[in-house]
């Protein structure tokens, strides 16, 4: 539950630092602010979709075991291939 409140404090600090270099015309501020917000709004969404997958597979494992072992097979049958 923090991750998710430092995720968005992360990205009110990078929108903060993305204004600040706009107001004084640095470039360097506006990348590293937009850089820091992008990548907190990425942050919450992960663990958003994590904690969505978490939750479906708490309510029905049987569903959730089946898809992990298809995607197995896939995966083991793209990779014994020459």
């Amino acid at each position: 539950m923090f991750d998710k409140t430092t995720d968005k404090l992360n990205e009110a600090a990078g929108t903060a630092r993305e204004l600040y270099g706009k107001h004084t015309q640095n470039p360097d501020d506006q990348f590293k602010g937009a850089a820091k917000k992008y990548a907190s709004q990425a942050s919450y969404a992960v663990r958003d979709a994590t904690d969505s997958v978490r939750d479906q597979v708490s309510t029905n494992p049987i569903a959730g075991l089946a898809i992990a072992a298809a995607v197995g097979v896939v995966f083991g049958f793209l990779l014994g291939r020459k």
